[in-house]
């Protein structure tokens, strides 16, 4: 008889984790409050226009492949993909001069660079070597593997790697060894925030993101990311995986210290295990009823906790296709991109701020009517825990002010708030109230030195049997590609205790 496992949240990981257990030869049930697959990989639709919810740019897409393969699946029947050239624009203003395509073709990109400083070029490439070397290091002995007891990572062999990575550095102090341009480093070192940390803080090791993107390239689904998570949920039901919609767990049931199961509205499903990919913090706080099994992780240490900024989202329907802008994905900086990042997480409303449109539409038209574009907006701002500042009307319309007035600034946007035919948005309360984000933290827990590797969250829960974690707040991190190694790691914890299968991570 197959045992059975119950799979809390449809995010990536939870959908990753399910399909890898019912291959497996498991019997999986997945268990969502939303009535959709995906979390925060989720879709809106409004007055024809079609939008990414949270995540856009695809990098390292084999690790978007690898579950597909593993069941034998062709992915490109499941996720077709298309690699972007250039990959992005940035603009510092509206003069020809403030505006750079980044390709990830490297003679291209060493043009622009070079068109900055020569000795900065050369810089990006010392760069690129050295932090090439640190990203191996941590893709083979950090990235991959589960660090279940202190042994795991205090040993000779772990700390020789470990002083490799040489994370004392930020990612900024560490570019500007090689790079004095500003500008070249904030377009070289901005990418931290995909993971929710500031370069001025985020350990040096995280401007191996950057790296990525400039040498395996960025990458686009057709039908946007929300592809990804139908994809999976297709997956997953192939395989003879159940999904349960508009399901929320009320708590997870543990007995004599083993998790047995679940609650929905009073009524216990039983299961050999659980695997939770609701946000680590929220679970431990109000799913986790058995102060035992809470282990260190009580309410008191999850307040304490550190968490990464949240986002301000903009979905815009336009009345016209932006075709003199000549990419899909765009960054708009200000030059004080420093003050800008101290004060996200310093809690501050900001009267200057850095942020990133895209627009899906110029890849796939289907995403918009006919001759029109959606105009996705991010703004990184202050997660819950310390704004100090309520998200209300006036917050929404403080933000969208700014953010159309900087738009104005960049050619072909000049019109831009005239053209608005359609709009919606998310803040820091959307993401804490419906996907249970933290403290409305978009990615969880912020990747600090002291929330990282083996002092992060773990797969297996300490002091809990049978119960897994999976997901941004658990080891290794937020972002896609992390989170999709998350699930990998989780479903190979349980594994190993239920059928003592050793992988080649541990």
């Amino acid at each position: 008889m197959k045992k059975k496992v119950t799979v809390i949240g449809a995010g990536v990981a939870g959908l990753a984790s399910a399909i890898r257990l019912q291959h497996a030869g498991y019997e999986v049930e997945l268990y969502e409050k939303e009535s959709l697959a995906g979390g925060k990989m989720n879709r809106i639709e409004k007055d024809g226009y079609t939008f990414d919810l949270g995540p856009t740019i695809v990098m390292m897409p084999e690790l978007y492949r690898e579950i597909f393969q593993l069941c034998g699946r062709d992915p490109d029947d499941y996720i077709p993909m298309e690699r972007l050239d250039p990959m992005y624009s940035v603009f510092f203003g509206n003069k020809p001069e403030d505006h750079y395509e980044i390709s990830s073709e490297m003679t291209k990109l060493m043009e622009v660079f070079e068109d900055i400083s020569e000795a900065d070029a050369q810089g990006f490439l010392d760069y690129l070597q050295e932090i090439y070397k640190r990203f191996l290091v941590a893709k083979e002995h950090f990235l991959q593997k589960p660090f279940r007891k202190p042994s795991d990572f205090y040993n000779l062999s772990m700390l020789r790697q470990g002083m490799k990575l040489k994370t004392f550095d930020n990612a900024d102090k560490f570019l500007s060894k090689y790079i004095k341009n500003e500008r070249l480093k904030q377009m070289i070192s901005f990418q931290t925030l995909y993971i929710g940390v500031s370069p001025y803080s985020g350990p040096s090791l995280y401007s191996m993101i950057p790296m990525i993107e400039f040498i395996y390239g960025v990458w686009f689904i057709k039908g946007g990311m929300y592809t990804m998570a139908t994809s999976l949920e297709r997956l997953f039901l192939e395989l003879g995986g159940k999904v349960h919609y508009n399901s929320p767990v009320d708590e997870i049931v543990i007995e004599n210290g083993e998790a047995k199961g679940i609650r929905i509205e009073g009524e216990v499903i039983e299961s050999d295990f659980v695997m939770c990919n609701a946000d680590f913090p929220y679970a431990m706080k109000n799913l986790v009823k058995e102060p035992k099994a809470k282990g260190k992780y009580t309410d008191k240490k999850i307040d304490s906790m550190k968490y990464s900024c949240s986002c301000f989202l903009m979905y815009l329907g336009m009345d016209r296709k932006y075709d003199e802008v000549p990419t899909a994905h765009n960054f708009i900086f200000n030059e004080h991109l420093r003050e800008n990042l101290d004060g996200i997480f310093a809690g501050e409303k900001l009267e200057n701020a850095s942020f990133y449109v895209y627009m899906g539409s110029k890849l796939d038209p289907s995403l918009a009517p006919e001759g029109k574009d959606g105009l996705y907006i991010l703004v990184p701002v202050s997660d819950k825990s310390c704004a100090q500042y309520e998200w209300d009307e006036e917050t929404i319309a403080h933000y969208r002010g700014y953010v159309l007035d900087a738009l104005k600034e960049i050619k072909g946007f000049e019109n831009v708030e005239n053209e608005i035919v359609s709009e919606t948005f998310m803040t820091p309360k959307d993401f804490e109230e419906r996907f249970n984000a933290y403290n409305g933290a978009t990615f969880g827990l912020q990747p600090t030195l002291g929330q990282s590797n083996h002092m992060r969250p773990q797969s297996k829960a300490t002091h809990c049997e049978n119960f897994y974690f999976t997901g941004s707040s658990t080891h290794p991190g937020a972002g896609v590609p992390i989170v999709l190694l998350s699930a990998r790691i989780a479903t190979e914890e349980l594994l190993h205790d239920d059928k003592g299968i050793l992988f080649h991570t541990r």
